[in-house]
């Protein structure tokens, strides 16, 4: 394979960036699956070990996302994030479309990877929606639950701390949710791990 058809998407800073946001990430969900549920991590941890693990956590992924957040303004990596005006709705409709029906009937990506494209519309749109969105809120709210005097006493009829544990929870449970659809997408191409091997490289292997 020559050097044209693999590109140095992924450099150090990104892929250590990855697997501390990844870990971090896991252990929140799991952890904060147990809090909500009455029955403890299979009863091997106490209640207050999960909150604790559940808080550490917390801050390895803050520490982490300042690290993405000013990575993407110092680095290149931070132009594959722009959202132009132009086929807005029409350029995440036809990837969809690809991904429902397309791909499955042979049909070519209709915006394949190269050096100036590292993620398709739906991609693109959901990383940001994901980073610039979601996992602020839970950071934010997160903290302020951990110190929850910070918070407004009433927010309409609701108790503030109430609405801040629903909107934690909320955003929470979307990036659960993009977590698995991102695990699959990342699981398609020549072979399930192909992507994968990416990520710890940092080369993209382009067919």
């Amino acid at each position: 394979m020559t050097s044209a058809q693999k590109i140095y998407f992924y450099p150090v800073w990104l892929r250590i960036w990855h697997g501390f946001n990844a870990l971090g990430i896991l252990v929140l969900i799991i952890t904060g699956i147990s809090m909500q549920s009455s029955v403890e991590a299979s009863q091997i941890l106490s209640f207050n070990w999960i909150i604790n693990l559940h808080n550490i956590a917390g801050i390895v992924v803050t520490l982490s996302y300042f690290i993405f957040f000013v990575g993407n303004l110092v680095t290149p990596n931070g132009k594959f994030y722009i959202v132009k005006p132009k086929g807005f709705l029409k350029r995440p409709i036809q990837q969809a479309t690809y991904y429902a029906w397309g791909m499955f009937h042979g049909a070519k990506p209709p915006y394949p990877i190269s050096e100036k494209r590292k993620f398709n519309p739906l991609q693109k749109y959901a990383y940001i929606a994901v980073m610039y969105i979601a996992v602020p809120v839970v950071i934010v709210s997160g903290f302020a639950l951990l110190f929850p005097e910070i918070i407004i006493d009433q927010i309409y009829t609701f108790s503030g701390v109430f609405v801040t544990a629903i909107f934690h929870s909320a955003m929470g449970f979307f990036i659960s949710v993009f977590l698995i659809v991102h695990l699959y997408i990342a699981s398609i191409g020549k072979s399930p791990i192909e992507n994968f091997k990416s990520i710890i490289n940092g080369w993209h292997h382009v067919h």
